[in-house]
């Protein structure tokens, strides 16, 4: 019984406890939140985690085509622009292995993907999933800004990006 009980308690901590990254200045953050078009000959992507209680103590780190993108926490978003239609694969660490999703943006576009926490056997996964840029623009409006940075398993990213 004390052993099922302590299970349930470190499995409740992880969900709930509160993770933070480094966090962009608030100019930048404002301006990205602008959802201006990209660059010439570019596509605009915003990968962002809500700001739910649910895996709250988890990082997760993202990368775009193998390049580390950053670690996120609850409450974060981050912009970056890729070559328009071209074929970009957007990763994510979970648990055992990178869940991935392969997208090929149009010139031009503003593209937005939800990173989301779900449960795993031993401690909560990450996956990512497009969504509507009207959900997307609503969302990321409610969020700050992560810095980007050093993603603690750079080794994954290899794996992800095939």
């Amino acid at each position: 019984m004390n052993r099922k009980f302590l299970t349930v308690v470190m499995g409740v901590s992880l969900l709930s406890g509160c993770a933070s990254v480094p966090m962009a200045s608030q100019e930048k953050s404002d301006a990205a939140k602008e959802f201006n078009a990209p660059s010439d000959e570019m596509a605009g992507i915003y990968i962002y985690r809500k700001n739910s209680p649910v895996g709250a103590a988890l990082k997760k780190d993202l990368w775009i085509d193998g390049e580390c993108v950053g670690q996120t926490a609850k409450g974060v978003f981050f912009y970056e622009e890729v070559m328009g239609d071209e074929k970009h694969v957007v990763s994510t660490e979970s648990e055992f292995s990178p869940n991935t999703l392969a997208i090929k943006p149009d010139t031009g576009d503003l593209y937005f993907i939800e990173q989301y926490i779900k449960m795993g056997v031993f401690v909560g996964g990450a996956n990512v999933r497009r969504t509507d840029a009207e959900i997307g623009r609503e969302e990321v409006a409610k969020l700050g800004m992560a810095k980007q940075g050093t993603c603690r398993s750079d080794t994954t990213a290899e794996a992800s990006a095939e």
